[in-house]
């Protein structure tokens, strides 16, 4: 017999493929707008405006917007082609490292597996949420940049 989920009662702006999609837009928005990206280069990540939110944590307070930039495309093709696509280029990344790890300790720890989803869940929100702040940031530097502050949203 097949579960029916009452559609009133998901509010799809709490699931994970809702982040994920606002994180891919976002980032799509930014390779879009970023016709240059080594205009980028040199620009500091801190924002001079006191209006703006500048308690988001960067994962690299050192580097450049061209920096976050590279790391937002890198994350962006590690979400859409997973961990296939770095192993066939020769690169071993976190994320493989990380299943690896997961892949021995999974005996330890099968009991917690429930536990360990919410906790990892809670933190990709998080860490996504993240990263859809700071590509839109790179996009509205960018056109701070490039004198186009006028067609900032």
């Amino acid at each position: 017999m097949m579960m029916q989920i009452n559609s009133e009662c998901i509010n799809p702006k709490h699931s994970l493929l809702h982040v994920m999609n606002k994180f891919i837009a976002a980032t799509n928005n930014m390779d879009e707008t970023v016709m240059v990206p080594s205009l980028l280069r040199d620009v500091p990540l801190e924002e001079e405006d006191p209006k703006l939110n500048n308690n988001i944590i960067c994962p690299s307070k050192q580097g450049d917007v061209y920096g976050h930039y590279l790391l937002l495309k890198s994350i962006k093709s590690d979400m859409e082609w997973g961990l296939l696509r770095r192993e066939m280029n020769g690169g071993a990344g976190f994320l493989e490292m990380a299943v690896k790890s997961g892949e021995e300790n999974s005996a330890e720890d099968g009991a917690d597996l429930e536990q360990q989803f919410h906790y990892h869940l809670r933190g990709i929100f998080g860490v996504l949420s993240k990263l859809t702040v700071m590509a839109n940031r790179c996009t509205n530097r960018y056109k701070r940049e490039i004198g186009g502050s006028s067609c900032m949203a």
